[in-house]
């Protein structure tokens, strides 16, 4: 006889919500089955509605709260809701790093059992102002009636929200967009349709060095050649005189990534400055930069500080980037080695390190694995390895290779608590876990970043 599902489509039901998810999500359980409700809080009791149904889990959404929690708060930001960018604002900002922390705690649980309870997880470092921190807008452009919209899809949907004001970005950012924004409308220049991929305007990016002052505007558009285009450089010029450089970037295909491969500079430089603790980086328009560079401080510190060097250590920077981990390490290093597998990123990283005369730097172009590999067959090891994946976490093949070339130290600083825990599921087995210090980069929203310390057994 075959099982009665014991949840439906469109159910209401009571639930007490137990933790928070790794997208900030409250989590419930329903006849032994997970429920995800967006918005509910840890201690809460509430009534929900079913809005999507699996085999073993659930979504739903909140009805009515019966028990409110005490850290809850009216998020605001007028568009919240509807928006998406942020999942957090509806709790206290002392309770999102309480939150942040418990979300690293779940994830060893589930996949380093036994070793989890030994793991000190320190408390969040958070911000002081928790807001108006990012330095770079994305917003895309579209013109579905009358005026021209910028700002982000709606959550789930294809519906595009006009963001005048935006509270976690740096405000020049959203000025400048709104300014650019008007004189597009006003030009009555064509702007981009993801239907009929007619148009010319896509995407208005904005990026501001915070301790610079310097902006760089970048306009995304279809093609290189399009009306009144002379005019537009010479209106937008005139918006604000941070703005040092005003770049054009042409995507011409279906996608959802923001950038193409060809850049032409219409007016001023080609880079913004921008500068972390001592250390300063020319950034061009598709260059990858920390979105929090006053949290960046910290974690880099965070990360100098697990590593504690006395001057006579090897270092390898994996995923290096343009460098700026081991450029932050290099003074205290008897010697920094590099690697990437992005050729620009190289070509950056080396300039740099000539830039602050550092002459015991070595960056090459390839994997982590290959030169690790490599290196230990003529005799290099590194006393501390630091590592920097993408939110999928270490290649299994770079994982493999730590275990078997066996650096003194690996430092993991992680954007994703899952994959941390999966990555520590194998690299425990030669390696022990000192700590992992949270650092909150992106307040207001269910991200957290980490720094852990790992010592060869």
């Amino acid at each position: 006889m075959a099982q009665q599902p014991t949840m439906t489509l469109g159910q209401k039901i009571p639930l007490s919500i137990k933790k928070l998810g790794i997208n900030g999500e409250g989590i419930g359980y329903y006849k032994r089955n997970v429920v995800f409700v967006k918005g509910a809080l840890p201690g809460e009791e509430i009534y929900a509605e079913l809005i999507k149904v699996n085999r073993n889990f659930a979504e739903a959404k909140i009805v009515k709260i019966h028990k409110k929690s005490k850290v809850r708060q009216i998020p605001p930001c007028q568009i919240y809701d509807e928006c998406g960018g942020c999942q957090l604002q509806h709790m206290t900002y002392s309770y999102q790093l309480t939150a942040k922390r418990d979300v690293i705690v779940q994830a060893l649980h589930k996949y380093v059992k036994s070793e989890a309870k030994h793991i000190p997880i320190r408390p969040t470092i958070g911000m002081e102002n928790p807001w108006r921190y990012r330095n770079k807008s994305q917003f895309q452009v579209r013109k579905p009636s009358k005026h021209v919209l910028a700002g982000l899809y709606s959550e789930n949907s294809h519906k595009l929200l006009d963001i005048d004001e935006c509270l976690v970005q740096f405000p020049i950012t959203t000025k400048i967009t709104n300014a650019t924004k008007k004189i597009i409308d006003d030009l009555n220049i064509p702007i981009y349709n993801d239907h009929s991929m007619k148009g010319i305007i896509r995407t208005i990016v904005v990026r501001a060095g915070i301790r610079t002052g310097e902006v760089q505007l970048v306009l995304i558009t279809t093609r290189k050649d399009f009306p009144k285009k002379e005019l537009l450089i010479e209106k937008l010029k005139q918006i604000n005189p941070a703005i040092v450089s005003i770049v054009q970037n042409i995507n011409e295909d279906k996608t959802s990534l923001i950038f193409g491969n060809r850049s032409i500079i219409l007016a001023g430089k080609e880079t913004i400055h921008e500068q972390l603790g001592e250390l300063a980086f020319d950034l061009s328009a598709r260059a990858f930069f920390q979105l929090n560079p006053q949290q960046t401080v910290h974690l880099y510190n965070q990360i100098k500080k697990a590593a504690a060097l006395t001057g006579k250590e090897t270092i390898v920077d994996a995923y290096c980037g343009v460098g700026t981990i081991g450029l932050w390490l290099a003074k205290d290093a008897k010697e920094v080695r590099g690697m990437d597998i992005i050729p620009e990123s190289i070509h950056d990283a080396k300039e740099n390190a000539k830039k602050y005369g550092f002459k015991h730097t070595t960056y090459v172009t390839g994997t982590a694995e290959k030169w690790l590999d490599i290196w230990q067959k003529e005799g290099f090891i590194p006393d501390v390895l630091t590592v920097d994946p993408p939110r999928t976490g270490l290649a299994p093949s770079l994982i493999k290779t730590i275990l078997k070339v066996k650096p003194k130290k690996v430092v993991y600083t992680s954007c994703n608590p899952s994959t941390l825990a999966k990555d520590l599921q194998l690299l425990t087995s030669n390696y022990h876990v000192d700590y992992i210090q949270p650092v909150d980069m992106f307040p207001q929203t269910a991200h957290v970043e980490s720094v852990s310390l790992l010592t060869l057994k």
